[in-house]
């Protein structure tokens, strides 16, 4: 978050329960943009998550289907969707990327999310 407002950006935080949920609530601020008249457009939806695998691969089938969601997602709206749904192994993995300051993804999804906004900004031509 701060990343984004360094930038001089705006954020909307959404949570929800579970990383299966992500898609549907992408989907909805996406399409909200588009279709809200008055409302300015998204740069971009940052998608933050960790998947954690267990004994089966449920882990497996759920990052599957977020992944192919949020591909889906971002070329139907037009809207960059910046994917950091992390599959990992345990709790101490997602520590140190989500928690370490010298390499934390959310900071990482933030920064690629103000690049994609430039990107899609200068192809408005």
């Amino acid at each position: 978050k701060a990343e984004i407002l360094r930038a001089g950006g705006t954020v909307q935080m959404v949570r929800v329960p579970g990383a299966y949920e992500i898609p549907v609530v992408a989907a909805r601020l996406a399409r909200a943009s588009r279709l809200t008249p008055h409302a300015s457009p998204l740069s971009a939806i940052l998608c933050l998550g960790v998947i954690l695998r267990g004994a089966t691969t449920h882990a497996q089938h759920i990052g599957e289907a977020v992944s192919s969601a949020l591909v889906q997602i971002q070329i139907q709206h037009e809207v960059p969707v910046i994917h950091e749904v992390l599959l990992l192994e345990n709790e101490q993995q997602a520590r140190e990327r989500c928690f370490d300051k010298k390499h934390n993804r959310g900071t990482e999804a933030a920064q690629t999310a103000l690049a994609m906004a430039g990107v899609m900004n200068s192809l408005r031509g």
